[in-house]
């Protein structure tokens, strides 16, 4: 497989490097600590927000920095998480006197290092909050899980938190927002190729042409089966029916409906998919109140999709609608 790429050990680093570059000002890089953060972090006004899982899923988390989302995120190494003294250090240069929050994907990893992390900063004195996402209703335990893993549904815990951090919320409230919103979203994907990490060099796991892997890990591991290729109007139909029945969201619910790529999928096909969501919800009584189709938590080049949906009132639709800028998007 192709790819660009000089030592696939400075992957990583190179990336990170462009992130800040073409971020105008607007973004710091600490390469100690593969930290991409806010220029203008730690604001003594506003509880901090950091993220960091591993590489390969961008956008997320790296390429959401800016206000009203992430103060900043320390990636581990592709499909790696974060070591605990990247956590710590983070956390350290971008306290808050109103404290910092935690957001965590269920990965093992991920976990082990963050609640190692929150230990040490707890020790020294600061005031920490955490959070767990677990979106993901495919499969409850998983290669590299306990529970259910977080994927896309993660954007929009950083989008509430974010909104509310940048208008003065305490802590507390942050904790309770984004522990709304994690009650409240759910998501499954599906894969139609492997992908490819650049150190690997090849494809992470073999499917065939006329496959599909159903509930794909955005890590590649396995999902609920591998059946053969259906067409776009079957794949939402399982998609759907495994996230409205898992809340489950029922009629008169407003929503907001996520269709995201997975890394290598046409933006064409993304909205393909995303028209026939939208008219399966409606035909359930489903409103959709927001959209998002494009990339948000991908799997490096793998071909697929996931489907999001977020259940929301008046507090959650306030919080979605709030500016917010990043570097090379605005959400």
């Amino acid at each position: 497989m192709k790819k660009f790429v000089n030592d696939p050990r400075q992957f990583v680093p190179e990336m990170l490097t462009g992130i800040q570059l073409a971020s105008g000002g607007a973004l710091d890089y600490d390469p100690r600590y593969n930290l991409i953060y806010r220029a203008d972090a730690p604001n003594d006004n506003k509880v901090s927000i950091i993220q960091g899982s591993g590489s390969g899923h961008e956008p997320a988390h790296t390429m959401i920095v800016g206000k009203g989302m992430l103060d900043g995120a320390c990636p581990g190494d592709v499909f790696a998480g974060p070591p605990v003294e990247f956590v710590y250090e983070t956390s350290k240069l971008l306290y808050s006197p109103k404290g910092i929050l935690h957001l965590v994907n269920n990965y093992t990893g991920d976990r082990t290092a963050w609640e190692m992390a929150k230990e040490m900063c707890e020790a020294d004195g600061m005031k920490v909050g955490a959070l767990l996402v677990d979106d993901d209703v495919a499969v409850k335990d998983s290669t590299w899980t306990v529970g259910r893993r977080g994927v896309a549904g993660n954007f929009f815990v950083i989008k509430a938190t974010g909104a509310a951090s940048e208008n003065g919320a305490e802590l507390e409230d942050l904790v309770r927002i984004g522990e709304k919103v994690i009650a409240s979203v759910r998501s499954m994907g599906i894969a139609l190729t492997s992908c490819t990490p650049p150190e690997r060099g090849t494809a992470l796991f073999e499917i065939g042409d006329d496959e599909m892997e159903i509930g794909i890990g955005i890590h590649g591991e396995p999902g609920r089966e591998r059946v053969k290729l259906a067409s776009a109007d079957e794949i939402v139909d399982i998609l759907l029916d495994a996230v409205v029945g898992d809340l489950p969201y029922s009629s008169g619910d407003e929503v907001a409906l996520m269709i995201n790529g997975l890394g290598g999928t046409p933006i064409s096909e993304q909205y393909l998919l995303y028209g026939i969501a939208h008219r399966k919800l409606a035909d359930q009584g489903i409103s959709v109140f927001r959209s998002y189709v494009g990339e948000y938590c991908t799997s490096l080049d793998m071909a697929g999709a996931s489907l999001t949906l977020l259940k929301v009132d008046d507090e959650l639709k306030e919080l979605l609608l709030a500016p917010a800028e990043v570097s090379n998007r605005i959400f």
